[in-house]
């Protein structure tokens, strides 16, 4: 004799057990990540092994990362964002400027606004054809060695001159010093970088937590222009970065070896949103 109870009971706690979510894709320049409205604050944050599956590229949606937009006291939204592999990270600045584009679809923001992410407070603005400028954080210090120089920019940032960029193994190179002794536990991400012309630079970097070379690393691109100029490379404070998935421009003001009003320039799109069932 079938047992009605028992395949009603285990059919309810197998629809108890399905979580949906919905979620939209955004790129900036190929950088591209899952993004999450969590102003109800229903995702389960400390849930590391679930934002790695969202952000696995065969069995999720697939992103370089994971952002939660949420509420916050002090500014418009707070930005929490997590690496792919699923652990909590610094500041991502594609993803704040593709953050900032998802805000102004979903009508937190218009065209201007300021969020609170982990490296703290970032005003931005959305002009008519989608291009976002993020204000990143003051870069105070900066570490300059004979063949390579280190700063942070809202994350830190290995950046190293190399002749055959085109060539170079950037996921080999890259994952051994960020693994070095030079980093230790915590690594650094790694931007290999090329002088095209004054005001131009090609870039491609390695990003820690994606454990991967990626298309665009916004806090990689701020990280190459300053330390160009820092080191003399260019006079410039406006610098032209070409990554492998489009063109970023990186804009400051220089006194005393600081950099401040720093801004991140480029494009935030749309790709597409939908219902994940997990």
């Amino acid at each position: 004799m079938i047992n009605i109870s028992l395949i009603v009971r285990t059919f309810v706690k197998y629809n108890l057990d399905i979580m949906q979510i919905e979620f939209y894709k955004y790129q900036g320049t190929g950088n591209d990540f899952v993004m999450i409205d969590n102003r109800l604050g229903t995702f389960p944050k400390e849930n590391t092994k679930l934002v790695a599956h969202l952000c696995d590229r065969r069995f999720g949606i697939g992103g370089d990362g994971l952002i939660l937009l949420e509420n916050d006291p002090k500014s418009d939204f707070k930005m929490v964002y997590y690496n792919s592999d699923g652990s909590q990270s610094t500041m991502c600045g594609n993803g704040g400027r593709c953050l900032v584009a998802f805000a102004k679809k979903i009508n937190v923001v218009e065209n201007s606004t300021t969020f609170n992410a982990v490296d703290g407070m970032h005003h931005a603005t959305v002009d008519e054809d989608g291009i976002v400028s993020l204000q990143m954080i003051d870069v105070l210090n900066i570490k300059k060695e004979s063949d390579y120089t280190f700063l942070d920019t809202g994350s830190p940032h290995h950046v190293q001159v190399v002749e055959d960029l085109e060539n170079y193994n950037v996921k080999e190179q890259g994952a051994a010093i960020r693994y070095s002794e030079l980093y230790g536990k915590q690594g650094s991400n790694i931007n290999f970088v090329k002088k095209i012309d004054a005001t131009t630079f090609s870039l491609r970097t390695y990003e820690r937590g994606v454990e991967d070379e990626t298309l665009a690393c916004g806090t990689g691109a701020t990280a190459t222009a300053i330390a160009m100029n820092a080191t003399g490379t260019t006079d410039a404070t406006s610098i032209n970065l070409n990554v492998e998935g489009g063109k970023l421009v990186v804009s400051f003001d220089k006194k005393d070896n600081n950099y401040t009003n720093v801004f991140l320039k480029g494009p935030a799109e749309f790709v597409f949103e939908g219902t994940i069932e997990v």
